[in-house]
């Protein structure tokens, strides 16, 4: 009896480290190798997996060019922490993608994505933050779907929490809408994106960790994008957090970034 329980342990165990090492390897291939960059505009992204088991595979970053030469950069992180977790991950990445490349309008895209997850029948749901930005007007447009906000600085002293409005996770509500918030690049500093595993913890109110991430990109506004996405980072080991989590980072030389007529957060208003 004690060799067959020990046999079936054995088997569990195996089965389980396959299972992990198959989250990981789909979360891996998943995320994009590199993302894209203008004069004037620099990125990074950290992703740290989570720290148990299969709780691995529902956060994603990526940034890819658009027609025209226009850049979109999206975050964000699917219900669930599983192999399925991080096949659906993979599926809203590459349907933002898709319908980023025939409709310019944030909101529109979500709006979209939104109804294709839904015809396809499944049980999970993503939040989501997308951003566009037009080099040629110097226009950053953003929507969000039920996605941790934005935090941005810029090196004049500004800063803010992006609480603009926005819409239900992806894949939940038919015919949803998605508002998006225009704004232009007046002064250098950066934008950082991340998911709540970074601010957020069993014990550690969101809040609370979007102040901390506030004052980091303060104190790095404008300065070297990896630096500033991996001093983000670090305030997840603080959450004792068991989801994993991701951070992009978006820092711009202000007027002429891009080689447009430039601009940055803090002004600008809604739409």
């Amino acid at each position: 009896m004690l060799g067959r329980l020990t046999a079936q342990a054995r088997e569990g165990a195996q089965l389980h480290h396959a299972r992990v090492e198959l989250a990981e390897a789909l979360q891996r291939e998943m995320l994009p190798a590199s993302l894209p960059v203008l004069p004037g505009l620099r990125t990074a992204a950290r992703y740290a997996p989570a720290q148990h088991g299969l709780d691995i595979g529902g956060d994603w970053y990526d940034g890819f060019r658009l027609p025209e030469g226009a850049l979109a950069f999206s975050i964000g992180d699917v219900q669930g922490h599983d192999v399925a977790a991080a096949a659906f991950m993979g599926q809203v990445r590459v349907c933002l993608r898709a319908v980023s490349a025939v409709v310019s309008d944030p909101g529109e895209v979500l709006g979209r994505a939104n109804d294709v997850l839904l015809s396809m029948d499944c049980e999970l749901f993503a939040t989501c933050s997308l951003l566009r930005f037009d080099p040629s007007t110097g226009e950053l447009q953003g929507a969000r779907a039920g996605h941790v906000p934005a935090v941005w600085a810029t090196v004049d002293g500004r800063h803010g929490i992006a609480e603009d409005a926005g819409g239900p996770p992806l894949g939940l509500v038919p015919g949803a809408g998605y508002g998006v918030t225009r704004r232009r690049l007046t002064a250098a500093g950066s934008i950082v994106l991340l998911t709540d595993g970074v601010v957020e913890g069993p014990s550690f109110p969101i809040e609370t960790g979007l102040e901390r991430v506030s004052r980091i990109v303060r104190e790095g506004a404008g300065g070297d994008p990896g630096e500033l996405a991996a001093e983000v980072m670090k305030v997840a080991d603080s959450t004792g957090h068991a989801d994993d989590a991701a951070v992009l980072v978006l820092s711009h030389d202000g007027p002429g970034a891009g080689a447009g007529p430039g601009n940055g957060p803090g002004t600008g208003g809604g739409a």
